[in-house]
């Protein structure tokens, strides 16, 4: 074994293990099994032209270099964005453990109650901090939340709205330059008006729905909104605001002021910058709209004996479900980050976030009275964090700022903007202060009589000790100076208590919370304790030397708006990661701006939109969709506004060519674009796809090619290949970034020549092309600290590596089929037989024994395994994907639960429900009880088969109600009456 090839460390499947797997599925060699899964007429004729191969060692040391490349400024930018303070508890025990980020979604609620009740406390975090009814378990970034919001308020249009065709949204000046090219980007296709004004001048009319406000304003001006929102009630007009989560410690909720929905970022709450993300955003509205809220809320519930238990509520609102009706297309949050965030609040709890704020706060009024001090002018009436400045020698000020590594928002020739934040340290109010003993020298002036008055050069050396007279005792006679300023109003001043529940008031020393993380962990199964066999999510090996970069300080505290030269470790990976994803789909370029995979399926569609109205045929509107895609992908035609036609599948799950001739000759004057699943959504290389792509490009349209099944292409085929126009990867599936318990993700968007010109831009740095679209996210490359995985895992497995995991796991995926075979029938297979990557069971004839694909789903838990993707794309089905990582053993493991579960499938009888398919999962508690009613033994129940016991997981609670929770619907924790007969 080669020690220094981190190919043989990724890839589970060892050499001696090869010939039995081969025999296994009976081919004589890997290339005939691969020949047999993928159609000749697509497979590469060449190897993909990556760099060599780099060793673990080597990758370390060459990240590390790169990140010296970045120059870590103090970045007093503000416009959404924050240095804070990752406390170390959270960043070793959960951004840095594989308990936590390697956790997939918690859709099998009864391994998952530790990350539930993590994601209940962050949404108990906004609801209080916002004054609203309820919010969800995160977004992706502030911008894209607010571009929901506005969706949604034009979703709940009044009915008299809707039959006037009211169209027009309001959107205050104040608000971020990055929002408000995601609300143009998202009002476009669906015509809404876009009315950009300043809201104190707003004439309240009955042609507008909504209407969005900052909180504070951009360049930090806090308004009293409570006026505005009064007349547009009384106008049928509802009222979103963007609003900062730490200021709200301070200021007066907007919930407070009637508003309809709140939406922000949690970043500042201990989350790195990260060069733009991953951050979660929050959102919280009124409990009227709880049918209509994008992403997943977390609820109460209680599980078969009563206790209580969590899941995510409201499952109806999914895509998969509504598909084409659905208002929203997202499917990931931020779940890793919603955490952290979450326990951020936890571990500082009430007060320790009012300290925070009021220094911040305190920062802020000290910057201002220096500059009062000097004869300069700060122009805002009332703020939380952020300074607007006139400046009569911008010049001399940058010069200044960037003489200390500072950066500041230069808002024009004559305006700048600084924004203070937790990390301000004596000495960095000192710097500051130095620009502008340096701007009052340059005009002359002898306005102040102050101890700043002091002969201190530009450049000199403040690196003395924080109790050293050179600026501590300055800085603290300006703090006294200032602190009698009130520059919140009375009538803007918090006077709510918020995060009173006993979860926020017990884990205040490290000691406390590094066990209250802990058991939380333990409650979830994650891919540190076994196999994830999902399929379409592909939940491989997150390797610890991909993982160890987003620990570093270059890295994590780089402001997504700094100059180009601040962020060129950042470049170098970025475009070097672009043109490596390019190389792999076939495509002439890339955008990472997506922050998501449904992000990237919208993007995609919007840059296919933008080309065809380029060559006049902005009429094209149609998009045709497989019935089997991904539930995202008609909700994002429908945002990207077209209209989505559904084709058949035929009796093997493949696409209905017949079916899609006739629509595509139907609809020819009008096809914008097909999208499909490759290999299928079924787990198949379907052998028609050029014929599908050619007929498509025969009549005007494009093909978007959804990369959730990129595992079974990488090195042996590509989007390009099979003649796709564009196509979005998820990062967090194929290219390693782990899944977080549900998000964060990364969808960047490949496009072929004739698309490059219409990739995502952004309003403050630039990018995309040069006919670029408006913004898909807020940070102009989307969540560049997560890319650095990526860009580990290409640069380290190379060509041959990246080619020999799509190889082992389409071997893996049909090594699992035939062990299987004659106990599950699988649904769809390719022409000679095969699996691609994955593969799907048909559990549908057991419910002639009483048992449900759930009853499966949740007998897997007791042997140790999450559940493979259930019930999609086929109701009562199982999607399995090993993935590359997996060794034989735990194939092997996996497939003799499976065995071992149909044996007591065949047990069980319709008539009778009292089987150990039915009752599990079983916990602890059942298994040690006194009392045990049920026909089988404990150690059945239990210990299934003699591996179980050296390694065994336990559910923390028994099946969930999920109707009952929907029907009590509970989305925060309880308040700390409820602990009173505890305490």
């Amino acid at each position: 074994m080669k020690t220094d090839v981190f190919a043989s460390r990724h890839i589970g499947i060892r050499e001696e293990n090869l010939q039995h797997m081969l025999k296994k599925v009976e081919v004589e060699n890997l290339e005939q099994l691969i020949t047999e899964t993928i159609p000749e007429d697509i497979r590469l004729a060449e190897p993909l032209k990556l760099d060599a191969p780099m060793s673990e060692h080597e990758f370390l040391n060459h990240i590390e270099a790169l990140s010296k490349k970045n120059k870590v400024f103090k970045s007093y930018i503000g416009l959404g964005y924050h240095e804070s303070l990752t406390p170390s508890v959270i960043k070793r025990n959960i951004l840095e453990n594989p308990g936590w980020y390697t956790a997939y979604t918690p859709y099998q609620a009864e391994i998952a109650q530790g990350r539930l009740e993590a994601l209940l406390n962050f949404q108990t975090v906004v609801t209080d901090l916002t004054g609203m009814e309820l919010a969800n378990a995160s977004l992706l970034d502030e911008s894209t939340a607010a571009a929901e919001a506005m969706a949604m308020l034009f979703d709940v249009r009044s009915r008299a709205q809707k039959k006037s065709g009211v169209l027009k949204f309001f959107v205050s000046e104040e608000i971020l330059p990055q929002t408000l090219s995601l609300l143009q980007t998202r009002s476009t296709p669906l015509d809404i008006e876009l009315v950009i004004g300043n809201h104190e001048e707003f004439n309240f009319t009955k042609d507008f729905f909504g209407a969005i406000l900052q909180y504070p304003g951009k360049y930090g001006q806090v308004h009293d909104y409570s006026d505005f929102v009064a007349k547009a009630r009384e106008n049928d007009i509802k009222v979103a605001v963007a609003a900062d989560i730490l200021s709200l410690v301070l200021l007066t909720p907007p919930g407070e002021f009637g508003v309809d929905v709140v939406v922000g970022t949690t970043q500042r709450f201990g989350i790195p910058l990260g060069y733009g993300g991953p951050h979660a955003a929050f959102f919280a509205t009124k409990e009227e709209y709880k049918r209509s809220i994008p992403g997943r809320i977390i609820g109460v519930t209680k599980d078969t004996d009563g206790k209580p238990a969590l899941r995510m509520a409201l499952q109806t609102r999914e895509q998969h479900i509504k598909r084409d009706k659905a208002t929203s297309n997202i499917c990931t949050a931020q779940v890793l980050l919603a955490v952290m965030a979450g326990m951020y609040a936890v571990y500082h709890g009430p007060e320790g976030l009012k300290y925070i704020a009021n220094k911040v706060h305190s920062s802020a009024k000290v910057i201002a009275q220096v500059a009062k001090e000097y004869g300069i002018e700060q122009l805002n009436s009332s703020y939380f964090d952020t300074l607007k400045f006139s400046i009569k020698n911008m010049d001399l000020l940058k010069k200044c700022a960037e003489h200390l590594k500072v950066n500041l928002n230069y808002i024009d020739k004559n305006t700048v903007s600084i924004s203070l934040n937790e990390a301000v340290s004596t000495k960095d109010l000192y710097n500051l202060t130095q620009c502008f003993m340096a701007l009052n020298k340059s005009e002359g002036s002898s306005t102040s009589t102050s101890k700043l008055n002091k002969d201190i050069p530009v450049n000199s050396d403040v690196s003395g000790s924080e109790g050293s007279e050179s600026y501590t005792q300055i800085i603290r006679e300006t703090y006294i100076k200032s602190s009698s300023e009130k520059m919140i109003p009375t009538s803007l001043q918090r006077r709510t208590p918020f995060l009173q529940n006993k979860v926020f008031n017990s884990y205040h020393s490290e000691t406390e919370l590094m066990r209250y993380i802990k058991k939380l962990e333990r409650k979830d199964l994650a891919l540190n304790h076994s196999m994830i066999s999902l399929g379409s999510c592909t939940m491989k090996l997150n390797a610890a030397s991909e993982m160890l970069p987003l620990s570093m300080a270059n890295w994590g505290n780089i402001h997504p708006f700094v100059p180009l030269d601040q962020a060129e470790g950042y470049q170098i990976v970025l475009k070097e990661l672009a043109k490596d994803l390019s190389v792999i789909t076939g495509f002439a370029d890339t955008s990472l701006q997506p922050n998501s995979g449904a992000q990237g399926e919208y993007a995609g569609l919007m840059v296919i939109r933008a080309y065809h109205e380029s060559r006049g045929e902005g009429h094209r509107n149609i998009c045709i969709i497989p019935a089997s895609a991904h539930g995202t992908n008609p909700a994002s035609a429908v945002m990207a506004g077209m209209k989505v036609v559904v084709t058949k599948t035929d009796e093997r799950g493949n696409i209905d060519v017949v079916d899609l001739e006739e629509k595509v000759i139907q609809h020819s004057e009008n096809l914008a674009a097909l999208m499909v699943t490759y290999p299928s959504t079924h787990g198949v290389f379907e052998s028609s796809i050029r014929h599908i792509t050619k007929l498509i490009h025969d009549h005007g349209g494009q093909v978007y090619m959804d990369g959730a099944n990129m595992n079974a292409q990488v090195g042996l085929t590509n989007p390009g290949m099979i003649g796709a126009d564009v196509c979005h990867l998820n990062l967090h599936k194929t290219f390693a970034i782990p899944h977080g318990g549900g998000g964060p993700g990364v969808g960047p968007i490949c496009v072929a020549e004739q698309l490059v010109p219409f990739l995502p831009g952004n309003p403050i740095i630039e990018t995309g092309g040069k006919q670029a679209i408006t913004a898909i996210s807020g940070a102009p490359w989307g969540s560049s600290l997560a890319c650095l995985i990526s860009y580990g895992y290409i640069k380290m497995l190379g060509e041959s590596g990246l080619t020999d995991s799509t190889r082992i796991a389409i071997l893996s995926a049909n090594y699992i089929k035939h062990r299987l075979e004659g106990k599950f029938d699988v649904l769809y297979t390719g022409e000679k037989g095969r699996a691609a990557h994955e593969m799907i069971i048909d559990c549908r004839p057991f419910k002639q024994n009483g048992i449900e694909v759930t009853d499966i789903a949740k007998r897997l838990m007791d042997y140790g395994f999450h559940a493979p993707t259930v019930s999609f794309p086929v109701a009562g089905t199982m999607m399995i994907e090993p993935t590359e990582s997996e060794s034989l053993d735990e194939l092997d493991r996996f497939c003799d639960a499976m065995i071992s579960i149909r044996h007591e499938i065949d047990a069980a009888q319709a008539d009778d429900s009292n089987n150990v398919l039915k009752n599990s999962p079983h916990t602890m508690d059942m298994v040690t009880s006194d009392s045990w009613e049920f026909p089988y033994s404990r150690e059945k129940a239990a210990f299934p088969l003699p591996y179980i016991s050296d390694n065994k997981f336990w559910p923390s609670v028994r099946r969930v109600d999920d109707a009952y929770g929907d029907r009590n619907l509970i989305c925060t924790c309880a308040p700390i009456e409820a602990y009173a007969e505890v305490d």
